[in-house]
């Protein structure tokens, strides 16, 4: 038998792997202690982004005031917009102070589909030429809100329960 085949098989493989004080295990440690907290930024961050939005459409400056409106035409703007920014600003902020976390998560994911609404309602606004494959800024817009979507889902998933 040769020297390899009786050499125990961890002696290589211990050779190989980093010292505990080696700068990759402290950058790994260090990574992973930003990784630790990215659940609970990206809950922030998707606070910061609703109770922004929403104080625009409260003051009446937001660039979207018009798009919600034509979206729903039945709804008097004049009180629904701000409404709707009242609900952005709670839910955002909920978010940020971590209140009802998993609720608020849910009813922004359900607020972030109604946008949607725009690609069916108004699609010569949200697509280029009648173009389902060629956005719009207004589309590219609220097409984005996927990801909104996806972040509110993560947040919501990985928010202890309470007891």
């Amino acid at each position: 038998m040769s020297q390899e085949l009786t050499r125990p098989p961890d002696v290589d493989r211990a050779a190989s792997l980093p010292r505990a004080g080696s700068f990759r295990v402290r950058l790994s440690r260090a990574v992973d202690g930003v990784l630790d907290r990215s659940v609970p930024l990206l809950r922030i961050a998707l606070g910061v982004v609703f109770v922004w939005f929403g104080v625009l459409k409260v003051a009446g400056t937001s660039p979207v005031r018009e798009l919600v409106a034509d979206t729903v035409p039945f709804l008097p703007a004049s009180w629904f917009v701000p409404v709707i920014g009242v609900f952005e600003v709670l839910a955002g902020m909920a978010l940020i102070v971590a209140i009802r976390v998993r609720l608020v998560a849910a009813v922004t994911v359900a607020h972030l589909l109604g946008t949607f609404l725009v690609l069916v309602v108004q699609p010569g606004v949200a697509f280029q030429d009648g173009n389902p494959l060629l956005l719009s800024v207004t589309g590219e817009f609220v097409l984005k809100n996927l990801v909104l979507v996806a972040a509110a889902l993560v947040v919501a998933r990985h928010h202890p329960r309470r007891r």
